[in-house]
């Protein structure tokens, strides 16, 4: 049972809104957004605590922290106004996917625009009516102001808008005429992104957007934010999309919000130097209050120097209250320990595969890999990854060519669809037990620890955990019955920047072979030794690694 959102407001100024008009370089007016001292809670776990939220036009901020912290839960609150944002501030939060229908992807689009929407229907109606004696000249002097209006904002110029987004998402212009309902999830996904970035709503709030996106994909989006015009507001596990796009950085963490100027990775380094002088503030103060205490208890019944002693009390009382810096702790996972297999491990040979005879994707394929294989294969989304992928785990078999496989090879396979599969209303402890039963309590909590699903989050209902708790329980499954050979598909999807780090150092460390799709550069480079480019029914090896696929991906973009 998933825990409904409590939104509790506390404090003299509850939820005070503040909204700053002053004069923009356009003549125009920018509104910066404070909203003070409000809690937020889920079910009975307190999110956010007496926080204060500050946002000023123009700035592009990236919310960061653990996972299960509460950062969707905060846009969420945003885009259902229960935290209050003035009543002229739209705000558009993309989160669902578009409704299949018959309406094509372009004019999806287009449909957001609905001043342009409405004008044209009414064009439409005066147009209509012209023939008609009666109130004829009052018609065509509003005729003439829809006109205006319609020039005014460049409504002739919003289908090449519309498609230039679509585009740069991934939509080939046959795909921009195909009808909604033709699309996939991950694609209807984008066409909802598309709609939102085409409406330029005054608050842009977007959840993990790099996730239903490749890497050419992701590289369009930065570029595009990068002049993103109004204030922007980003949850995202990917580093590199957050120090390219973002101005500031919002810390979520301890129930509150810290600022940060600046990108991720000035983020990163400002934090570390933050905590580094806390650190050693409260050393320093703990070193006086033992002086001061020592002296105090030496001398205070001393009658020559007691009211020196005293003295001390006084200054010891009114020192300010300091506490040690609490880091969130490090996200460990580990895979388990696997045995040697002598080559060959894995190959594909002279392989031919198509959906059909006029949609072959894969000729004269010829790949291997091995125990020590840390191979991320990279291409846009519908050059085959997913479909190489099968052909390597056997679930799809070639036309022509073989397939060959060690004949002690145990493949596990990761994509998010094992996420999907979780019963929500059991337990991660209850749900390892039934699923491979046989061990002591104490055993399964040591193993469940190991993924970092650990004290209450292994006892507590499926549905309450986030998203990247919920990927961590399903690479625990996965690695349960000890396999010798991951193949893993987008599974930085909703993780944290520090348990991406965590299965880097865990892939890293791992005995046997590793393949990986995945959009996130920093895991890619962090780990893999093999970059594969699927494109265009070939899958090629890119010596330069993924600096040659970005590359190349910048040409095509310039």
């Amino acid at each position: 049972m998933t825990a409904s959102l409590l939104l509790v407001l506390s404090g003299p100024t509850t939820n005070q809104v503040v909204s700053k008009a002053v004069e923009g370089g356009t003549g125009g007016t920018v509104t910066d957004i404070k909203i003070e001292n409000f809690d937020i809670a889920f079910g009975n776990h307190v999110l956010l605590s007496n926080a204060n939220l500050t946002l000023a036009r123009g700035r592009r901020y990236g919310l960061v922290g653990r996972n299960g912290v509460g950062k969707s839960t905060l846009l969420r609150s945003m885009a259902c106004r229960e935290l209050r944002l003035p009543a002229g501030v739209s705000v558009l939060h993309v989160e669902q996917e578009v409704t299949g229908d018959n309406t094509l992807a372009l004019d999806s689009v287009l449909e957001c625009d609905t001043e342009r929407v409405q004008l044209l229907a009414r064009e439409g109606e005066l147009l209509a009516s012209g023939d008609k004696d009666t109130a004829a000249g009052s018609a065509s002097d509003e005729l003439a102001e829809v006109y205006l209006r319609l020039q005014e904002i460049d409504a002739d110029k919003a289908p090449a808008r519309a498609g230039c987004i679509l585009a740069g998402l991934g939509f080939t212009p046959e795909m921009q005429g195909m009808q909604t309902r033709e699309f996939s999830g991950g694609w209807r996904m984008r066409l909802a992104l598309a709609r939102t970035l085409f409406a330029r709503p005054d608050v842009l709030l977007l959840d993990e957007p790099t996730n239903m996106l490749d890497i050419k994909a992701i590289m369009w989006l930065q570029d595009f934010l990068q002049t993103w015009p109004s204030t922007l507001l980003t949850v995202s596990h990917d580093r590199v999309f957050l120090t390219d796009v973002c101005t500031d950085i919002i810390h979520l963490h301890s129930r509150a919000l810290t600022y940060y100027k600046g990108n991720y990775e000035v983020f990163m380094s400002t934090k570390t130097e933050r905590l580094k002088n806390q650190q050693r503030e409260y050393e320093s103060q703990m070193q006086y209050r033992q002086h001061l205490q020592e002296f105090i208890d030496r001398w205070r019944y001393n009658a020559k120097r007691s009211s020196q002693a005293q003295m001390r009390i006084k200054i010891l009382e009114k020192l300010p209250i300091l506490t040690p810096v609490v880091g969130d702790g490090e996200v460990v996972l580990r895979f388990p320990d696997v045995d040697k297999l002598s080559p060959p491990i894995l190959q594909l040979t002279e392989v031919v595969f198509g959906y059909s005879s006029d949609r072959v994707l894969f000729k004269q394929l010829n790949i291997n890999a091995d125990m020590e294989s840390r191979i991320a294969m990279v291409g846009e989304n519908g050059a085959g990854k997913s479909t190489l992928v099968k052909l390597l785990t056997g679930e799809l078999s070639p036309q022509d060519g073989y397939r060959s496989a060690h004949r002690n090879l145990k493949i596990a396979y990761f994509s998010q669809h094992h996420v999907d599969q979780l019963v929500m209303e059991s337990t991660p402890l209850h749900f390892i037990q039934a699923k491979f039963p046989g061990m002591k309590d104490e055993e399964y909590r040591s193993y469940l620890g190991s993924f970092g699903v650990t004290g209450e989050l292994a006892l507590r209902p499926i549905a309450s955990l986030s998203g990247g708790q919920k990927s961590r329980l399903a690479f625990a499954l996965m690695a349960m019955p000890r396999p010798n050979f991951l193949i893993m598909d987008e599974p930085t999807n909703h993780l944290d920047m520090e348990t991406v780090d965590a299965l880097a150092k865990a892939l890293e460390r791992f005995k046997g072979g590793v393949v990986l799709v995945s959009h996130d550069q920093h895991l890619i480079e962090a780990c893999a030794t093999e970059v594969w480019l699927c494109k265009e029914g070939t899958v090629k090896r890119l010596n330069g690694g993924l600096k040659e696929y970005r590359d190349e991906i910048q040409a095509e973009m310039s």
